[in-house]
């Protein structure tokens, strides 16, 4: 089975064929989520959500205000990963998975305070063993 993954360095957590990654805005404070899912070997961003306005989070004129947030989908080609700083001067990356959510750090024990995280598909099963 295909899946994506969660690395940084050494450190991998395989997730599942579909994700959701949560963030707050470093400067506005407003919440962020997308949706990934597996699609071809790459990632597809399905939809986005974002809770406000302001710093470089203007919603496309498509979107629609609901439960909080301006909801649209990006027109973005196949991705073939989308790169994360995690440091500690910001709240950590949530990751969610089937409905189950977790930050980064829990997704990845050990996971240094500064670190460039990639989310992509995983790496081929080894077909030599």
């Amino acid at each position: 089975m295909s899946a994506l993954c969660l690395a940084a360095g050494l450190l991998l957590a395989p997730l599942g064929e579909a994700v959701t990654l949560r963030w707050t805005h470093s400067v506005q404070r407003i919440l962020w989520e997308e949706d990934y899912r597996l699609e071809d070997g790459a990632l597809r961003l399905t939809a986005a959500r974002v809770q406000g306005t302001g710093a470089g989070m203007e919603p496309p004129p498509d979107a629609v205000l609901h439960d909080g947030a301006w909801h649209y989908t990006p027109r973005l080609p196949l991705l073939p990963e989308v790169q994360l700083q995690h440091s500690p001067h910001v709240q950590p990356y949530i990751v969610c998975v089937t409905g189950q959510c977790r930050p980064v750090t829990a997704w990845l024990p050990g996971l240094p305070a500064e670190a460039v995280l990639t989310l992509r598909p995983c790496p081929a099963a080894d077909k030599t063993r």
